[in-house]
């Protein structure tokens, strides 16, 4: 794997949060070691196909990967503090250290970048995340049971009714 430009190796905290009013929410990943943290933004759908991946990932793993006492990783001295929209993610699982990789790229950097993060987490952590991830994507506003579309706090026109009348489904 090629260098990341912040490499967190010891993670004490890795959280999905969505900011906002269901309809008008931004999704970001926060991520924290010991001396640095990163914010990596991304959209309500690649939280949701990350959270996916790695409860796919989490499933695929055997229960004998990995080995005890993995000495921990040592990061970077300095701190740093990252901020960034993501473009891609890649995820990757290191069984020698029994941990779970995900290489976040910043969406404004070249196709051959390297990552502007690297994530080294374990399967406590990630399983943690996902379950929070996945809280919080289906936590916006509720379905329309007739167009499977999402109903603003206003109301909802739906094209099942021919966009006629105004539904406002209360209790959603």
């Amino acid at each position: 794997m090629a260098d990341s430009s912040a490499e967190f190796a010891n993670v004490t905290n890795l959280r999905a949060e969505a900011l906002g009013e269901p309809g008008q929410r931004t999704f970001r990943v926060l991520v924290d070691s010991s001396n640095s943290s990163a914010v990596i933004w991304l959209e309500k759908e690649q939280l949701f196909q990350l959270a996916l991946a790695l409860n796919q990932l989490l499933a695929n793993l055997s229960e004998e990967s990995g080995g005890p006492g993995v000495p921990e990783q040592a990061e970077e001295s300095s701190p740093v503090h990252v901020e960034f929209k993501v473009g891609k993610l890649v995820l990757g699982h290191d069984n020698a250290k029994d941990k779970i990789v995900i290489d976040a790229h910043d969406l404004e950097s070249g196709e051959d970048a390297p990552p502007t993060v690297r994530v080294w987490s374990d399967k406590v952590q990630v399983t943690a995340f996902t379950e929070e991830a996945l809280r919080e994507v289906a936590g916006g506003r509720p379905i329309c049971p007739l167009c499977r579309g999402p109903i603003d706090p206003t109301g909802h026109q739906c094209p099942r009714s021919n966009g006629h009348w105004l539904e406002v489904i209360e209790g959603l």
